[in-house]
């Protein structure tokens, strides 16, 4: 049990790489905290993990979020001793169409709320040694013209994570990256589906497009956010790590 008696925060809780994160973490001995705002999937979320697991409906683009999150978590379980800031607003626009809301909403939610969260259960994460591991992108590295805001918000989650692990390594406090690259989330499926691909696509990618014959899952994922949340990655911190199946200088692949 790598994560025996810890309690997890995880933003962004209820599908996707957020519910993978929290399936492993019970699996693993903790017990955690499923933060998100459809309430429907993260009661069934919940419901599966058991008295393992807690729910809070909490919108991020409000500024008492952070503060609504960590009294859940202290109400609930008594402690804090990770968090994984998964939350995520993606919106596809280039800059002549990027709005002023839609680049707001988020850098709210992908950056700033993170941040505040941290500083929300910084005492309790003193108190325990905690583990902080966000979730960026490849996409922090320059990103495409049509994910604009959200590479931006992703390149500065990766200042914030190196910043507040430089700063307060000192406290016990630890704070890692891990930035995926193309992972078959429901979300993921249904979008291409709606922006014009055939339902079924992610069968038919070729190896140019996927190297290892199929897509990252998010279970995958959960596996390395294990790893960062428990001790067996002490005293590490101000990590970056890729999760990809291209090399992030490259992407030249040898023709099949």
């Amino acid at each position: 049990m790598r994560l025996n008696n810890k309690t997890i925060i995880v933003t962004g809780g209820t599908s996707g790489i957020g519910a993978a994160i929290a399936r492993a973490v019970v699996r693993e001995g903790g017990t955690v905290l499923v933060h998100g705002i459809n309430k429907s999937e993260g009661e069934a979320l919940v419901k599966f993990l058991g008295n393992s697991a807690h729910l809070c409906i909490a919108d991020l683009r409000q500024e008492d979020a952070p503060e609504i999150i960590v009294k859940s978590c202290l109400e609930h379980f008594g402690k804090i001793d990770g968090i994984v800031n998964n939350a995520a607003v993606i919106k596809n626009a280039n800059i002549s169409q990027l709005t002023f809301a839609e680049y707001q909403e988020i850098m709210q939610v992908n950056l700033t709320s993170g941040l505040f969260l941290f500083k929300a259960a910084f005492e309790e994460l003193k108190k325990s040694s905690g583990s902080v591991l966000n979730i960026g992108s490849i996409n922090a590295y320059a990103g495409e013209s049509s994910l604009l805001a959200y590479s931006i918000s992703k390149g500065g989650m990766q200042v914030m994570t190196r910043n507040l692990a430089n700063a307060n390594g000192v406290h016990g406090v630890r704070v890692n990256q891990i930035n995926p690259g193309w992972v078959l989330t429901e979300r993921e499926e249904k979008h291409k589906i709606a922006s014009g691909m055939e339902p079924g696509w992610p069968n038919r990618l070729t190896r140019t497009e996927i190297p290892f014959g199929k897509m990252t899952t998010p279970e995958q994922v959960a596996e390395a956010a294990i790893y960062w949340l428990g001790d067996e990655s002490k005293p590490f911190t101000g990590a970056v790590v890729e999760l990809e199946q291209f090399s992030i200088i490259g992407r030249n692949p040898e023709k099949l």
